[in-house]
């Protein structure tokens, strides 16, 4: 069975590429990478495919991480470092393959995750990579740096601290009302009132006319 050239994506910072084989419902893949190439070899909507080429510069193959995901099949690729390049400029490849000709047929820009060289300090979104597998280890999740977060959410009794919120319990009662501005001395008027009802009820009784004898 002829095999078919699959379609590759790629976005970059200084130290690592972002490449994506643009194949839905990817299904026996083999996935190659060394630190100068990439081969991979899958199935998708019953046809072979392949990818067979080779990076611009080396990369890191041990620390990349890969992931089969429902419409593509997304690579996390390491650059690796160069203690030689002194101008960090150098670092930002031009291309991602060492063909010219063949990335003008095969690679297109992953304009969702494109930056310039001067926008290189924001990360690559790697939601989808939890779990990814290692194209040559270290694919796993750091399980205690993600409960230590989860630990710092706090649980839900601590609204209290939230800006705005205040502390729920200590919300004014109404014997603490009448120090609030505008209310004024409600104690005051409160108790104002009970006098005024106890001698309402004295009056009623002096004005009831005496029972008639018999």
């Amino acid at each position: 069975m002829t095999k078919n050239t699959a379609p590759i994506r790629w976005a970059q910072r200084v130290k690592s590429l972002y490449i994506t084989i643009s194949l839905p419902d990817v299904t026996e893949e083999k996935i190659s990478l060394t630190d100068t190439t990439l081969i991979f070899n899958g199935k998708s909507d019953g046809k072979e495919y392949e990818v067979n080429i080779e990076f611009f510069k080396p990369v890191d193959s041990k620390d990349s991480t890969y992931n089969v995901l429902p419409r593509s099949v997304q690579m996390h690729v390491m650059k690796k470092s160069s203690e030689n390049d002194d101008d960090e400029d150098e670092e930002f490849w031009p291309r991602l393959l060492k063909n010219k000709n063949l990335e003008r047929n095969q690679v297109k820009i992953d304009w969702d995750r494109y930056v310039d060289d001067d926008e290189e300090e924001e990360n690559f979104d790697l939601s989808n990579q939890e779990g990814g597998r290692g194209m040559g280890g270290g694919g796993n999740m750091d399980m205690n740096n993600l409960m230590q977060q989860m630990g710092n959410m706090g649980g839900m009794g601590g609204m209290g601290g939230m800006p705005g919120m205040g502390g729920m319990g200590g919300m004014p009662g109404m014997g603490d009302m009448a120090g609030m501005p505008g209310m004024g001395d409600m104690g005051g008027a409160m108790d104002g009132m009970d006098d005024d009802l106890v001698g309402d009820e004295d009056s009623d009784d002096e004005e009831l006319p005496p029972l008639e004898a018999d």
